[in-house]
């Protein structure tokens, strides 16, 4: 099983990363909000443990965008925020699990794994991930498929494509692709205009278009 832990903590990463080690679990480690994207669509990993307070993007941050971009992974967040209202909220951003700090290992083995099995039950997977006109995207990756074939796209062209799959035909505005796309990044909102040009050339012969509509933001449209 692999693990992505998100935690600023060195000395709780440390702590973590040697007992789930110990104990048969990969564990990739990061400690930076705004790099926790790039990790967990890089890892593919089967459960996410995450912190709430972290450089660059905090927790919450992280977890809204993970699922507003379609990453499933489920989630467990690790946090000594422990009262019923930071749990509500870290439920409703898309979490799966909520143990507050200080906290019995045994136990947050346990739930780590209850996770990783749920995953794995028939209707819980990643396969209702976003797709359309033969683009979708690999759940557990995060990675952009057309008719099954991983394209081969940057990290914030795959980033971008993501978002606008998750509502095709529908415009996304410049502000919420730049905050998806170069997350805790400050970049002018034009900065998304460079990464879109690349994303056009990368769709010219998918049968898809990504329509720029002045004054709204971008859309994918299925070419005529």
């Amino acid at each position: 099983m692999k693990l992505l832990l998100i935690e600023d903590n060195a000395a709780m990463q440390t702590t973590l990363q040697r007992s789930f080690q110990r104990r048969g679990i990969q564990v990739v480690p990061c400690t930076d909000g705004a790099r926790a994207l790039d990790r967990w669509r890089a890892s593919v990993p089967d459960v996410v443990l995450l912190d709430l307070s972290l450089p660059g993007l905090d927790g919450l941050q992280v977890l809204t965008q993970a699922r507003a971009e379609g990453l499933r992974t489920p989630v467990l967040i690790l946090t000594a925020r422990g009262t019923v209202g930071d749990r509500i909220l870290g439920l409703n951003s898309g979490a799966d699990d909520y143990l507050p700090k200080p906290f019995d290992l045994d136990e947050l083995e346990a739930r780590i794994r209850a996770l990783a099995r749920r995953r794995e039950l028939p209707g819980t997977s990643d396969t209702a991930a976003p797709a359309f006109a033969g683009l979708s995207v690999d759940g557990p990756s995060g990675a952009v498929c057309l008719n099954g074939t991983p394209m081969e796209l940057t990290p914030r062209e795959a980033a971008m494509l993501r978002a606008l799959l998750a509502r095709p035909g529908q415009a996304l505005a410049k502000e919420r692709l730049v905050e998806t796309v170069f997350p805790g990044e400050a970049v002018q909102a034009d900065a998304i205009e460079v990464v879109a040009y690349r994303l056009r050339k990368r769709l010219a012969a998918t049968g898809v278009q990504l329509v720029t509509l002045r004054g709204l933001g971008y859309l994918l449209k299925a070419a005529a």
